[in-house]
């Protein structure tokens, strides 16, 4: 595993999966992303966070938890595989966590979730088998 670290953010290279994921935030705001091998190749380390998340949002979202007093604090989990995919990540749970109906709404509705519309469809698809009768 290799890790790139600023102020505010990780991204690490999953050698063993070639696989990259970044994560920025606290406990008001965490954030986990996949990444593409050009967006981690674009994070260095003397980046704040501000520009880090720009270049981490263009990924595909992974896990998202907010507390940020606007409102009671939530969690989205965007892909379920998020603790398999990064167990290195220092998540940072607050809130309910949305349900899947609500969650593949709000991916289908926000262009900034588009990375995620695939996974989810599949996702929804599935659940949809497997509810209906026998």
């Amino acid at each position: 595993m290799k890790l790139k670290k600023g102020s505010g953010w990780n991204a690490f290279f999953d050698e063993e999966n070639e696989r990259y994921f970044g994560e920025y935030g606290g406990t008001m705001a965490y954030h986990l992303f996949e990444l593409t091998k050009e967006q981690y190749d674009l994070l260095d380390s003397e980046m704040n966070e501000g520009d880090a998340s720009k270049i981490m949002y263009e990924g595909r979202h992974l896990y998202m938890s907010v507390d940020d007093r606007c409102g009671p604090p939530y969690t989205i989990v965007f892909d379920d595989e998020y603790e398999k995919l990064c167990p290195w990540a220092k998540v940072m749970a607050g809130g309910k966590v949305w349900p899947d109906e609500l969650t593949d709404a709000a991916v289908e509705l926000f262009e900034s979730e588009k990375n995620n519309r695939e996974q989810r469809r599949k996702k929804r698809e599935k659940r949809e088998k497997e509810a209906e009768p026998c």
